[in-house]
């Protein structure tokens, strides 16, 4: 019988990295996880609370395609709250996570064969869904030599006038870079004058250690914006993201919306009402994200780790490993298996160049992100 050929893309090597690290704890072993991006800490005390009075409640039904009224009402506040913005609730979308947020805007913005720019390294995500969908993910090559973001001269070379589309995280995965508020506008004007779709990935929002990343809401109304409840918010597993909608994609996208999922999970919705008060909360994590930073900016060079991506934002350090292999994919599973610290290689984000590199993720607790270090700053001294 024929398979469809939307399912050969790539593996999500990440959740491979997962799966060996769960062997090994299965096996008894004591694990350091550094290769998930997932905050270890639990959803903040006021969502599960919500949650359960959701339960006690009994209104878990089926919601509106767009999400519950509420909901979309905390999240327009939230960006006249926490950007000066304002977004009417009418353009906001809430999603089956992130991952639902750019499949339903791959759907509504592009055509089969439409050329769709990407930065690589960058979320391997971007370049599969794509894929699946008969888009053609157009690679734009960033390095450290701009901060692991692109020029309006990289995205000519890319394909400039001849791409209908554009995606850009910042903070950025795997690198933690951030456009610059003066960078994000020259590429949003460059995107309006060649009727560009601009895509903003702003899911890592909130965890940044010196100014502030920007949105694209406050910039262009064209702009597609995205975000997710699980990074700054600590809901991961709990499925629920958000989209900032053009007018002209609000009605395509709840069509989609209600044939593709019906509507987010209803108690996750019910729960991230509350998420927005619990900001305290959510500050002291990222507190603790800014000192595991810190430690490890400071431990990896003595390890002869010293070429580091500028970590401006979100929780990853991209580090160069070439001085010690050309092959990540056998690094991190040696490191795993020699160390107990598990790693994702950077083959996951870069197809070409990631062989060299490795991300680390610092979500973790202060005491594991120490231990970590020590145990690799052992194992590479060999």
């Amino acid at each position: 019988m024929k398979i469809s050929q939307r399912g050969a893309i790539p593996a999500f090597i990440v959740m491979d990295v997962m799966k060996a690290a769960a062997d090994h704890e299965n096996a008894g072993d004591r694990v350091l996880h550094m290769e998930v991006g997932q905050p270890s800490t639990p959803a903040p005390r006021g969502v599960v609370a919500a949650a359960k009075q959701a339960l006690d409640d009994n209104v878990l039904g089926y919601t509106l395609a767009m999400g519950i009224e509420p909901l979309r009402a905390r999240i327009s506040q939230h960006y006249q709250d926490f950007y000066g913005v304002a977004v009417p609730s009418e353009r906001i979308c809430v999603t089956t996570g992130s991952s639902g947020a750019f499949l339903l805007t791959f759907l509504a913005a592009f055509d089969p064969g439409d050329k769709v720019a990407i930065l690589r390294p960058g979320y391997p995500c971007y370049r599969n869904i794509l894929g699946a969908l008969d888009i053609q993910p157009v690679e734009v090559p960033v390095g450290p030599e701009n901060r692991f973001q692109p020029t309006l001269e990289a995205l000519e070379a890319a394909g400039g006038r001849a791409l209908d589309g554009l995606l850009i995280a910042s903070p950025a995965n795997p690198t933690g870079s951030m456009l610059r508020g003066d960078e994000l506008r020259q590429i949003l004007d460059y995107c309006r004058a060649n009727e560009i779709r601009y895509i903003s990935d702003e899911i890592y929002h909130g965890i940044t250690y010196g100014e502030p990343a920007a949105t694209a809401a406050a910039l262009d109304s064209n702009a597609v914006v995205i975000n997710s409840f699980s990074k700054y918010f600590s809901m991961t597993g709990w499925r629920l993201g958000w989209m900032v909608l053009p007018e002209e994609m609000i009605r395509p996208v709840e069509r989609l919306a209600q044939n593709l999922f019906i509507s987010a999970p209803s108690l996750a919705q019910h729960a991230a009402t509350a998420a927005f008060d619990c900001g305290q909360e959510l500050d002291a994590n990222v507190a603790r994200y800014a000192r595991n930073r810190e430690l490890l900016l400071a431990e990896l060079p003595k390890a002869g780790l010293d070429q580091l991506a500028p970590a401006d934002g979100a929780f990853y350090i991209y580090a160069d490993v070439r001085k010690f292999t050309n092959d990540a994919v056998a690094f991190c599973a040696e490191l795993l298996e020699q160390t107990g610290v598990a790693a994702t290689p950077g083959n996951d984000f870069d197809p070409v160049d990631g062989a060299s590199y490795i991300r680390f993720s610092f979500a973790g607790s202060t005491e594991e992100m120490a231990e970590a270090c020590r145990r690799l700053n052992k194992w590479l001294a060999r």
